[in-house]
Parts: structure tokens; sequence; C-alpha cells
């Protein structure tokens, strides 16, 4: 069944809808934002300030309110380089081998928690350089495994569906990216957000469900970050398991974003907006998500291979 074409508008008229709509989208964001965080926030510095009065008074007589700032100042500018001045923290380093690998990987996927950076001048430097190499090399390593796991986990199983059973093409595709997404979001979200949800004591099931988005997501916000047991074999491997999640993860997220780019009516919506010399195709024997398949199925005979594509439907 052919998908209704969008109506026909310039190129100029399509790019001002598109960047209207998320013109508009960012200000439904802020509004929504501004209006669910400014209360708690402005709840939040009315305690701190409450708590640093009550301070204050009760020992006035041996705590000025200058070495007060000067204290909460020296706390503060070391919490934002990673490095905690609350109580023991001897044995949760920042910089022993796991933790820099962990943040090596963040660096490399562009997440960036933000809750260790580097101290030195010359690590700084570094960060810079290894970044603009490690960067382009991550991408080119995660576009070459993607170019060989989409046909199998993707274009391969369409394609025997559709010829084993003669489901339509299209529809095959978006139950198949829909089971995908749901594979991804239960094996790569749920599940380890319950992990987390029992290692981290203080981390409820919302938190762990938030920071295994925001991390498989790369935004990396570092408002949640593992710390997981303070022994430092335990640690260690605790750290190597999340730099492992975290690579991992982010690869299934983008064969599960490449696979629902590839449905036709995601390539409908695109092409309108970005183009109309190029209009996807109606028919389902066309669907690109499979022509660009180049692995058969091992019922298919070797001389395929050498004609090109396979073509599941008339000419």
């Amino acid at each position: 069944m052919a998908l209704p074409r969008l109506p026909a508008l310039p190129r100029g008229w399509r790019y001002g809808l598109l960047l209207g709509a998320y013109g508009l989208f960012l200000l439904l964001g802020a509004a929504v934002f501004a209006g669910l965080e400014g209360p708690p926030e402005r709840a939040l510095l009315a305690a701190l300030h409450d708590a640093r009065a009550r301070l204050l008074a009760e020992h006035r007589a041996c705590l000025s309110e200058e070495r007060l700032a000067g204290l909460l100042e020296r706390l503060l500018d070391a919490g934002s380089y990673g490095v905690s001045g609350l109580g023991n923290v001897s044995g949760d380093e920042n910089w022993e081998f796991t933790s820099a690998l962990f943040f090596a990987a963040s660096v490399l996927t562009t997440t960036g928690y933000g809750h260790t950076v580097p101290l030195s001048a010359w690590g700084k430097v570094f960060c810079i350089l290894y970044s603009c190499v490690g960067i382009p090399l991550t991408l080119v390593l995660l576009a070459c495994l993607l170019q060989h796991l989409l046909p199998i986990l993707s274009h391969r199983p369409i394609r025997y569906i559709h010829t084993r059973w003669g489901f339509p093409l299209a529809q095959v595709a978006l139950a198949h990216a829909t089971g995908l997404g749901l594979a991804t979001l239960g094996l790569f979200i749920l599940i380890p957000a319950i992990c987390f949800w029992a290692l981290e004591h203080n981390w409820n099931f919302l938190e762990s469900v938030y920071f295994c988005f925001i991390s498989l997501s790369t935004i990396g916000l570092g408002d949640y970050v593992p710390r997981g047991s303070s022994q430092p074999p335990l640690h260690e491997l605790y750290e190597l398991s999340i730099t492992c999640y975290l690579l991992v993860g982010l690869l299934a997220m983008l064969v599960t974003l490449e696979t629902a780019y590839q449905l036709r009516e995601v390539r409908v919506l695109v092409s309108f907006f970005a183009s109309a010399r190029h209009p996807p195709p109606e028919d389902d024997d066309r669907l690109e998500i499979l022509a660009r398949d180049q692995l058969a199925l091992t019922t298919v005979s070797g001389s395929t291979f050498q004609d090109g594509p396979i073509e599941t439907g008339a000419t």
C-alpha cells in the first residue's frame, strides 16, 4: 500500500517550517524545564541559606563569615574538578587506571560527564590532542561496525521474513524496527538500570534509568555518576564494566537509530524537508532498506552476488 504524498511546498518554505518547528520545540522545552525545576531550585537555595545562617549563629565566636565563604569556595572549586572534600575519600581517586579508562571512553564517545576533568595544564593539552585524533577514529570505527552489523541485525532478517512468509516489506521493516527498539530498551536501558539501582544505594530506579539514557544518548550531564564499591578490586572491575557498557550500548543505540531511519515513513518525512528532486519509492519491492543489503541468505546461490543486490519483487 502506497504512502500518501506530503503536500508539495517550495524548498524555502520547507526549511522555514522545519526551523520554526525546531525553534518552537526548544521554547517548549525551556518553558517546561523552567516550570518544573524553578520551584525546587528556589526551595533548595532557601534551605542552604537557612543552614548557612544557623551555622554562623551557632559558631560565630570561632567561625567568621569570611572564613566560611572561603572554605565553601575551595570545596566548590575542587568539586568542579571531580575532587570531593567531604569525609575520607582516599579510596575514591579519580585518576587510577580504570577511572582514567572510563574518562577516556567518555571523551571518545563525546559523552563527557564532567565529573572528572584534567587538573594539570599538560593534561588539558593532551585531552585536546587526544580528542582531535580519537573522536574521528571512534566515528570511523562505529561506521565500520555499523556497515557489518546492519545487514546481520536489520537487512537480512527483514528479507528472510519477506521471502519466507511473504509479508509486505514495509510492514516487516516497521515491525522489525519496533522489536529492535524494544530489545535495545530492555537490554541496554531497563536491565542495566536495575543493576545500577541495586549497586548504587543512593539511586532510585528512575535515577538509574535516567543515567542509562543520558549515557547512551551521549548527553552526559554528569549529575549522576556511578561509584559502586569503594574497595579497590571491586571498584576497578565496576568501572571497567561500565566502560564496556558505554561502548557496546552506544553501538546498539546507533544500530537501532539507523534501522529506524531507513523506514519508509521516516524517509518520506526526511525527503519532504530535504529535497523534492528524489522522492522516496512507493512500491514495497523497492524499499531502500533492502536494496542496500549486499549479503544474501544462505539459500541464495552464489551467482546472485555477481549480479548485484537481491531483488525482492517484480521489476
